[in-house]
């Protein structure tokens, strides 16, 4: 057998969505073992085809994370099997969830028109999908504080520490079905000046792991007489590293942002990425929560087979 196992001889597509790159594989059935070791191999950019996440398309059916959401969520059918790059499962990834859809529907998986919407189960739960006409905006549900109303009362519940930074920020740990910390600069100079080749330091230490985001506020931009929101955004990624967009990490920041700007700051949100620029809309939901509404582009760009 090749070196790469199940995989050899599989088509695997490489796609992206503002810089995020991830490797899709079909699978409907869930039937190819996937490890830790070989997914990092497939992932690395040396050794490998190279992206910050696997993702493989099977029905909900087919795994037990899946199965859990059909009975309330019949229309779920397709699972978005997740991995960060070094192997290790992850709940969520909003920038995959475009791309998986994208995915999806470039190899016919699933007829989707502009102004329609799918339905697509997650480890982070159902997902609902609108294809637009540059992309897709997907509602990832409600945002939350993962240490509740301590961090709503003081504005910070943790510090970060790295490299290109002397002294240790302020963050807050927000939910978006996965984890992730946020913590504010002074200055785009400071923002271009970190050292993300190094895992960012946080006390105390989330057993988990954590995403980071370190955010840079830019002045209000007005789109069609409404105030939006702009931050410059640079995330390092729990399992990968620093990656160019961070879907969840773009709602995460913006939402921390928001926050932390008070009863007046603006519900439409622009955050630029060094991939490219994502769109984060707080609206309130069918369950009456506040739910983050995440667009922003995706496409495919190669089809690669492992020898």
């Amino acid at each position: 057998m090749s070196a790469w196992g199940e995989l050899a001889e599989k088509n695997l597509t490489k796609g992206h969505g503002t810089g995020n790159d991830f490797v899709f594989l079909t699978d409907p059935e869930a039937a190819i073992l996937l490890d830790a070791e070989l997914v990092a191999r497939v992932c690395d950019r040396h050794f490998g085809i190279g992206a910050d996440g696997f993702i493989r398309a099977a029905k909900s059916e087919s795994l037990a994370a899946g199965q859990a959401l059909l009975e309330e969520h019949p229309n779920a059918t397709w699972f978005m099997d997740y991995r960060n790059a070094d192997g290790s499962i992850s709940e969520m990834c909003g920038n995959g969830v475009r791309a998986y859809v994208e995915y999806l529907r470039t190899e016919g998986l699933i007829d989707l028109e502009i102004g329609d919407t799918v339905q697509i189960g997650t480890r982070a739960g159902v997902k609902t999908v609108a294809r637009t006409e540059d992309g897709y905006a997907i509602d990832m549900g409600p945002w939350g504080f993962i240490h509740g109303d301590a961090a709503r009362e003081s504005g910070e519940d943790s510090q970060v520490s790295a490299r290109g930074l002397k002294t240790p920020r302020a963050a807050v740990s927000i939910t978006m079905g996965n984890p992730h910390t946020v913590t504010l600069l002074g200055s785009e100079a400071k923002l271009n000046g970190l050292d993300l080749t190094e895992q960012p330091l946080v006390t105390p230490r989330p057993p988990q792991g954590t995403n980071v985001e370190f955010v840079v506020p830019l002045e209000l931009e007005h789109e069609e007489g409404a105030q939006v929101g702009a931050i410059r955004m640079r995330v390092h990624e729990r399992g990968v590293g620093e990656t160019l967009s961070c879907g969840t990490g773009a709602c995460a920041a913006a939402a921390a942002t928001r926050f932390w700007g008070g009863e007046e700051a603006p519900d439409e949100w622009l955050v630029h990425v060094p991939g490219g620029t994502l769109a984060v809309t707080f609206v309130t939901g069918p369950d009456e929560l506040e739910h983050v509404v995440l667009a922003g582009p995706a496409e495919m760009v190669s089809t690669v087979v492992l020898r």
